[in-house]
């Protein structure tokens, strides 16, 4: 039976999300989802004059690609799929999985041999295309979230569906205040971080490329970085849990890091030169996502929380850092995770979770629900 939320989430994602116009081309990518998604996207991208690509992938299948994977086999890949994404104005990614670990057995030096291949292919959605992405629910993430299938998906698609002009006023305001700022001083339980974003654009994300949304990011100054923090969201890299994630910085630098699995962790981090140094600091602040699910489109979006990521900065918050990996991890700040503050240039702007300053108060959840 056909889901009415299907077509209000489809409508959202073709025409707020990645504005899609007469002529436009998009290409729908669909991660293990039911087919009716896939149909209420083609229908809804049609509807506004645009012409559909679609692909179809299965977990499962990626996995066993990925497994003995060959520098001559994804030459071919990339270069096909860059040639595709080449071809459309417009992306969007809707993955759908029952096992958010299907692909913690591949070997290290496959992860790395793919995602070295595949990052043109990546570079070019980034940073020439429209683009959105999310997850699908399913019983995996139901569980992962703590509740029944039922009342995860129905706090899915409220997520999801949300309205995300709301934050406008207010993430330009906290933008704003990025923008004129040097000086990050971030404190709480095991965190004492220092570090500068003088001169990086700040960037807004109410809704356009990741769904659901709600951040404000930028980068540090690369070589700027000083001190530590201790994450307490788990989080999951390339197929692999992590908890409990503390990293200690000089100059930049991840000069220790340490987790349950500090092997796995220090093998991402040693992935190339730029998986040490940090390309994003984010702000993040949707109501409705409280608690971590190990699922970073959701997690990174923390109400109260912030964001740190080792690896590639986005170019339009460039700090020149490059590299294969971009691990977003997560700090919540609010008391029941306990507690914390940011200062921007000795300006209390957010603590507990909670921003300060009148001009940055829209931001706080009961202003956005």
């Amino acid at each position: 039976m056909h889901d009415p939320r299907f077509d209000k989430l489809a409508a959202a994602l073709v025409g707020f999300s990645t504005a899609l116009k007469k002529g436009d081309r998009i290409l729908i990518d669909a991660f293990d989802i039911p087919e009716e998604m896939t149909v209420a996207l083609i229908r809804a991208a049609r509807a506004l004059g645009a012409d559909p690509l679609v692909q179809v992938h299965q977990a499962r299948v990626a996995r066993e690609m990925a497994r003995e994977a060959g520098a001559a086999q994804y030459d071919v890949i990339a270069e096909l799929e860059l040639a595709r994404m080449q071809k459309v104005d417009a992306y969007v990614a809707v993955r759908g999985s029952h096992n958010i670990a299907e692909m913690s057995d591949i070997p290290a030096d496959r992860m790395k041999l793919v995602s070295q291949k595949m990052k043109p292919v990546l570079d070019h959605r980034v940073g020439k295309t429209r683009w959105c992405v999310l997850r699908w629910p399913s019983p995996a993430m139901a569980q992962q979230a703590g509740m029944s299938t039922e009342q995860f998906e129905d706090f899915y698609f409220n997520v999801c569906t949300l309205d995300y002009a709301r934050m406008q006023p207010g993430m330009a305001a906290l933008a704003a205040w990025m923008m004129r700022s040097d000086k990050v001083e971030i404190k709480g339980p095991g965190t004492e971080l220092t570090f500068s974003i003088k001169g990086i654009p700040a960037i807004p994300c109410g809704g356009k490329h990741n769904i659901p949304d709600g951040e404000v990011f930028t980068a540090p100054v690369r070589d700027s970085v000083q001190g530590v923090i201790t994450f307490n969201a788990p989080t999951i890299y390339q197929g692999t849990p992590f908890d409990a994630i503390r990293l200690e910085f000089k100059d930049g630098k991840v000069v220790n890091a340490t987790g349950n699995n500090t092997k796995r962790l220090n093998e991402i981090l040693d992935s190339d030169a730029g998986a040490r140094y940090v390309g994003e600091f984010s702000f993040a602040f949707n109501p409705y996502i409280l608690h971590p699910m190990r699922d970073i489109l959701f997690d990174e979006k923390i109400s109260g929380s912030f964001h740190f990521t080792p690896g590639q900065a986005y170019e339009n918050a460039d700090n020149g850092n490059r590299s294969q990996v971009h691990w977003d991890m997560v700090n919540i700040q609010r008391e029941d995770y306990g507690g914390g503050t940011i200062h921007l240039d000795g300006v209390l702007v957010r603590e507990n979770g909670r921003f300060v300053p009148e001009e940055l108060q829209a931001l706080n959840p009961e202003n956005l629900v």
